[in-house]
């Protein structure tokens, strides 16, 4: 188990935090751990979609390949249609 961490709230955000655990009947603590892991979830999610899209603009600079806004539109405009179309091909 990780040695205990100690994090420093300055008082109003502390009956901020104890406000917000009353009314859920939560501890604090249970509070600022949700808090936490939904902060650091949602910037490795952030991160891994910078990634991917630079790795995106990598792969288009040296292929050429894509699909335009107007193909791509189109395509999602036929979602959950009689008409719903594949995904367009990449083209140069």
């Amino acid at each position: 188990m990780a040695s205990p961490t100690s994090i420093k709230l300055d008082d109003e955000l502390k009956g901020r935090v104890q406000n917000v655990a009353d009314t859920h009947r939560r501890s604090a603590h249970w509070i600022m751990r949700e808090a936490i892991q939904q902060y650091v979830e949602r910037e490795e999610k952030q991160e891994a979609f910078k990634q991917e899209t630079l790795q995106a603009w990598e792969n288009y600079q040296s292929t050429g390949l894509h699909s335009t806004n107007d193909e791509i539109e189109n395509w999602l405009n036929s979602w959950g249609t009689e008409d719903e179309t594949q995904a367009p091909t990449c083209h140069k």
